[in-house]
């Protein structure tokens, strides 16, 4: 159990939450969090280290749940799980879908660090939804922006932004978080280019170890396999972007 130290608003639907304690893990991990009485469910990391944060968009009673919790109050937290990105190259693109963007300003961050070179581009409906827009720049991204709507930079998908920032520049990585189609389209522009691309997804997953099975993916687990896979094992999931399981463990189309 740790206690909340700060807990802010990033966009209308998405929260971030700073907690006391510190956790080595690194961008693409993730960790279950419990909220007594409600639900357990895993989150992407956000920030690693003193000062560990989780951040998340309210969706179903267990995130509702979570938006109530206040500065001092106590959630629980096992982790981290998973297999996180691998840094490849020095001139880097990432891409995010919505909340794909949590892991991926992280590693935005750890990049930077290494002294790579990161060229940002995030994808939201509306610019209101955009996050971690400022905190990507003030590291040392380069940030390019994309909305459904047209309310800020690119109209369209981040898929087609993508596909004009790779024809003007060279890059070493392609990596990605986001809706399955999102990542589906990337990976036929990853493959067209011949760009090395790691992308993290998203499933249900109720234990966070490998038992459940809630998370399965074409015989793998995305929760002990992943979260981040490589484009060799993405080109060979017949289920991406087309099928998953739900809460009962019925196959429906994504």
């Amino acid at each position: 159990m740790v206690a909340i130290k700060e807990h802010r608003e990033e966009t209308p639907s998405i929260r971030t939450m700073r907690l006391d304690g510190k956790m080595q893990g690194t961008a693409g991990q993730f960790v279950m969090v419990w909220v007594p009485g409600i639900d357990e469910f895993p989150m992407s990391l956000s920030y690693a280290g003193d000062g560990f944060g989780i951040t998340y968009q309210i969706l179903g009673d267990g995130t509702k749940a979570l938006a109530a919790k206040k500065v001092g109050d106590k959630i629980g937290i096992r982790g981290p799980y998973g297999k996180a990105f691998a840094l490849h190259g020095k001139n880097l693109l990432l891409v995010a879908g919505g909340a794909g963007m949590v892991p991926l300003a992280l590693l935005a961050e750890e990049a930077i660090e290494h002294r790579c070179s990161v060229t940002v581009v995030i994808g939201a409906r509306t610019a209101r939804e955009l996050l971690f827009e400022t905190r990507t720049a003030t590291a040392g991204a380069k940030v390019h922006i994309s909305t459904d709507d047209g309310s800020k930079g690119f109209k369209g998908f981040a898929t087609d932004l993508t596909k004009s920032v790779v024809a003007k520049e060279q890059f070493d990585s392609l990596y990605a978080c986001g809706p399955e189609r999102m990542i589906v389209g990337l990976l036929e522009a990853a493959n067209e280019r011949g760009l090395p691309m790691q992308a993290s997804l998203e499933r249900i997953m109720k234990c966070g170890i490998g038992l459940c099975d809630s998370c399965a993916l074409d015989g793998k687990h995305v929760c002990t396999d992943g979260p981040v896979f490589k484009e060799a094992e993405l080109r060979r999931f017949v289920e991406l972007g087309k099928t998953k399981l739900d809460l009962s463990g019925r196959k429906v189309p994504v």
